[in-house]
């Protein structure tokens, strides 16, 4: 088999050099791309590239002779009726480019061990009648609800995700937290470190501590309940792992719910205490996507606020919080 020159396509535009390779042949691994680039073997209008590469259209890549793929698992089976209708339900805006969903507290965006129902194995059921799956541009975590993002080709995700790196993405997340914060409005501007224990926790940096990421919240209160419990709303200028419950916890309001995170620096006399966890409101954790606002990829402004969950609006209701209902997707 001898080499051959494909040409990226205006849809194609803006995505990696390796992305690209495993939409056109996806039994490579990427050990196997990175080695085919760092050889020479891979060029891109001539020139030796980079997997990481970012390819324009009307761009030629050569392609080597590949090896043989591994056999393909076979494909999942299509979603049935009812993932069908709760995909439905969670649908919130949706034109030709892009796709935005109202993602359900509890529901992981991807697999991982023990996880045998995630949102990215249903997403063959929001084909809606593209050819194209959809397709991830951003992430939350299994206990965060709210706005979540689909582009519906792989140009569109390309250009998303170029949006998202750019910071021209502005995220608005809605909190119920234990505590009042003082100020009551202000930016959290501490770097971040993972801590490599087993629970994956993420924890404030030390100045000029290795391998610190650069984190930044700005944050306003929105209502209060006495002194005991605020509704925040945050909006990350960053976007690091479990950024906002531990900036929140920083504040020594950590997000009511939040049992990895609650316990920062609260001790008493019996020992550590989960001053996140208050009886009578709901266990589970209440962080919510509350809306995005984003360049559309056709041009344009979009903006898409999403309802809370109803373990949030119980609260809400139980501590006087009068949230406006999420207002009509806006396209501008």
């Amino acid at each position: 088999m001898s080499a051959a020159q494909r040409a990226v396509s205006e849809d194609e535009a803006e995505i990696r050099l390796d992305r690209w390779f495993r939409r056109h042949f996806p039994g490579l691994t990427q050990g196997t791309i990175e080695k085919l680039c760092r050889t020479g073997q891979v060029r891109v209008d001539g020139h030796r590239a980079e997997a990481a590469t970012r390819l324009a259209a009307g761009q030629w890549v050569r392609i080597p002779p590949l090896p043989e793929p591994p056999p393909r698992p076979a494909a999942p089976p299509p979603p049935d009726a009812r993932t069908l209708e709760d995909l439905a339900g969670w649908v919130i805006h949706r034109d030709e480019q892009v796709l935005v969903l109202n993602k359900p507290h509890g529901l992981p965006v991807q697999g991982g061990p023990g996880i045998t129902r995630h949102l990215d194995g249903m997403l063959d059921g929001l084909r809606f009648g593209h050819a194209d799956r959809p397709r991830l541009v951003h992430r939350l975590d299994r206990d965060t609800s709210g706005v979540l993002l689909l582009a519906r080709s792989p140009g569109v995700a390309a250009r998303l995700a170029a949006a998202f790196r750019s910071r021209a993405v502005e995220k608005t997340y809605w909190a119920v937290v234990a505590g009042r914060p003082v100020p009551v409005a202000g930016r959290v501007d501490r770097a971040l470190v993972r801590t490599g224990r087993q629970d994956e926790r993420i924890a404030l940096a030390e100045p000029g501590e290795a391998e610190a990421a650069r984190a930044i919240t700005d944050y306003r209160t929105l209502d209060h309940a006495a002194r005991k419990l605020a509704w925040l709303e945050l909006r990350p200028l960053t976007g690091r792992t479990h950024q906002l419950r531990v900036h929140c916890a920083a504040l020594d309001a950590p997000i009511l719910g939040d049992q990895k995170y609650g316990i920062e620096r609260n001790t008493d006399e019996r020992g550590l205490r989960n001053i996140a966890m208050v009886s009578g409101l709901s266990p589970l954790l209440h962080l919510h996507a509350r809306a995005v606002r984003l360049p559309h990829p056709a041009g344009g402004e979009l903006i898409v606020e999403a309802a809370l969950p109803a373990h949030m609006q119980e609260s809400f209701a139980t501590l006087g919080f009068d949230a406006p209902p999420p207002s009509p997707p806006q396209r501008r």
